[in-house]
């Protein structure tokens, strides 16, 4: 039972490892358009001179902690703080602004707002999941 629980962990840190990378190479390969749509945030525009380089050095980060058993956890955490922080951003946007840019680069960007909401949503979900078992499981016994 316990190997299956920490399978389900492993699992879930690949899922955010794949996501993180793919957002921040996204977010660099276009990183002009990344830091106009920031500006073009009603919210975000006071920030956007050290806000890209901060959101994809968070994204490689995190990704990066969940690769080792060791640092599992505290990735974890950084996952579900960012997914947090994310979802707060969409959800205050859906409810003050319309047609705003994504700035989330990739296919993530076809999404629409809403779409993006219960994606992350989902995301902080998972992440609650694998924290809860990874807390639970992975640790040695006493």
């Amino acid at each position: 039972m316990k190997n299956s629980k920490t399978r389900i962990v492993e699992w879930i840190s690949y899922f955010f490892i794949l996501l993180f990378c793919y957002a921040a190479i996204s977010k660099i390969l276009d990183f002009e358009k990344f830091r106009e749509q920031i500006s073009a945030s009603p919210l975000l525009n006071g920030f956007s001179q050290f806000l890209p380089y901060t959101i994809i050095i968070a994204e490689f980060l995190i990704a990066g902690l969940l690769c080792y058993r060791k640092t599992r956890t505290i990735g974890l955490i950084g996952s579900f703080i960012l997914m947090l922080i994310f979802t707060g951003y969409i959800a205050l946007l859906l409810s003050t602004s319309k047609n705003l840019p994504c700035s989330c680069g990739g296919i993530l960007e076809k999404m629409s707002w809403n779409q993006h909401l219960y994606f992350n949503v989902g995301c902080v979900v998972l992440t609650i999941i694998a924290l809860g078992l990874d807390l639970k499981y992975s640790r040695p016994a006493d």
